[in-house]
């Protein structure tokens, strides 16, 4: 026991001198050192995330503001160029109304035309509309197909707005079908027929006693019969002769039941009928993609004495 005592209290140690020694001996300076190290890295780590994270976001909101320049720059390209299409439209027709003479009596005087000027700038040149007190003041083509002049304008350039022109179907020389059908754009500045849509008003609808139709052979004047709605794919709206003067008028009685407007007594003066003349442009007021303006000639409105 003496020894024991000795040996184990040997160096003037104590017992939790030891215990501590041995402890000090198995945790180094560097342990320590690098206990510390790990934790100061853990936070450059986490110091490095967070700029990168800084940066990622100033990336992706810098694109987000480049992204968002460059629709405004595409969106006030394409107003500039829907402007300048609006622009070379006008000036085309305000060139071609220089053809046609509007006589102070309109409602009862027709425009007279040149029609020789008219051709030396095409020669498709078949007809000319006109309605007093409203845009719709223009020359009439045909060509061999219904897509030429739809954005085509009477010099052969592209027309944003094209021209009116008459179903390649039709007899070019007037009211000579029982249906002759003219085409015209609804454009959103007034132009070509977007006053025809205006007829889905009754009171503009009711406003219309007189539109001229003229040929170089014939002048036509004609009244609003009635004006109805159809969709895009309606063949029955380019039907342009029948079997018997019977079926035509069933055919358009069948048509005014459809009708947004009409004149009073429409349906008895279809009874006594030869020959209309539709004008079609598209419809925006309900889900129906065309509007068709059918017209007779004043003559008709009247029964024969």
């Amino acid at each position: 026991m003496t020894e024991t005592r000795g040996r184990h209290f040997a160096g003037n140690t104590t017992p939790s001198d030891t215990r501590s020694s041995a402890s000090t001996a198995v945790k180094p300076l560097s342990y320590d050192l690098k206990k510390s190290g790990t934790k100061g890295g853990n936070e450059s780590h986490g110091g490095k995330n967070k700029r990168k994270g800084k940066r990622s976001a100033r990336i992706v909101s810098n694109l987000l503001l480049l992204i968002g320049i460059l629709l405004i720059v595409a969106s006030a390209c394409l107003f500039a160029k829907s402007q300048w299409d609006y622009h070379q439209q006008d000036v085309i027709n305000e060139e071609l109304a220089q053809y046609a003479t509007i006589p102070e009596n309109n409602d009862t005087e027709a425009p007279g035309i040149d029609w020789e000027g008219l051709r030396a700038i095409n020669s498709q040149i078949v007809g000319w509309i006109q309605i007093p007190n409203s845009p719709v003041n223009y020359p009439v083509y045909q060509t061999t197909d219904n897509e030429h002049y739809l954005h085509t304008n009477a010099k052969g350039e592209y027309s944003v707005g094209g021209q009116i022109f008459l179903d390649y179907e039709n007899d070019p020389h007037g009211l000579v079908d029982q249906q002759t059908i003219v085409y015209g754009h609804h454009m959103k500045n007034g132009s070509m027929f977007k006053y025809i849509g205006k007829m889905n008003d009754k009171s503009v609808f009711d406003s219309v006693d007189t539109i001229w139709y003229e040929t170089p052979e014939k002048k036509y004047e004609l009244v609003p019969l009635f004006i109805y709605h159809a969709s895009d794919d309606d063949d029955s709206v380019r039907q342009f002769n029948f079997s018997t003067p019977e079926e035509f008028r069933s055919y358009l009685k069948e048509k005014l039941g459809r009708a947004v407007n009409a004149r009073a007594g429409a349906s008895e003066i279809i009874d006594r009928v030869d020959h209309v003349m539709t004008l079609v442009t598209c419809n925006y007021s309900d889900q129906y993609g065309r509007a068709a303006l059918v017209c007779v000639q004043k003559s008709d409105l009247q029964p024969s004495a």
